[in-house]
């Protein structure tokens, strides 16, 4: 069966919101998920976010979602992909590769550099993407919630 890619619009938000929903719950991570259909809808409206959806038989099987920003070493602006997902049913059926591809070409136009994140022990993700051609690289990814900067921001400031 054939997979279409096609770029999300506001009324795909509720298929947007579940998926999202099933990614983050794949990961363990879904008390972090608070976008609800009618933000994804405003969201799905932004020139710089980007939703691809793939699509077997009018069903969505998968997305990937990026944004656009600067970035501030080069001056210019990547294309900084959060999520590939790719429904179990459909997994190793090329969907993966499909809905990278069409990203590509959202980010070529403008030579967009690709960046994203993967799960140190997502190791078929790390394969994944680099049969893909991605380069891989050790980093830590921080994050810094507003309750935790809490506690330095009531801390008298010293030098």
């Amino acid at each position: 069966m054939t997979v279409a890619i096609r770029a999300a619009e506001s009324s795909d938000a509720p298929v947007v919101a579940a998926m999202v929903r099933e990614i983050a719950e794949h990961e363990d991570q879904s008390a972090h998920v608070h976008v609800d259909e009618g933000l994804w809808r405003s969201l799905l409206g932004r020139p710089d976010v980007t939703v691809l959806l793939a699509e077997r038989d009018g069903t969505a099987v998968g997305y990937v979602s990026a944004v656009r920003r600067l970035h501030l070493w080069t001056g210019g602006d990547v294309l900084a992909l959060d999520d590939l997902f790719v429904r179990p049913g459909s997994r190793s059926d090329g969907v993966g590769r499909q809905l990278m591809k069409a990203l590509t070409e959202v980010a070529a136009p403008d030579r967009l550099v690709i960046t994203w994140g993967v799960e140190p022990d997502n190791v078929d993700a790390q394969r994944f993407y680099r049969r893909l051609g991605a380069r891989l690289r050790d980093k830590v990814l921080a994050s810094w919630s507003p309750d935790a900067y809490a506690e330095l921001t009531a801390l008298p400031f010293e030098l």
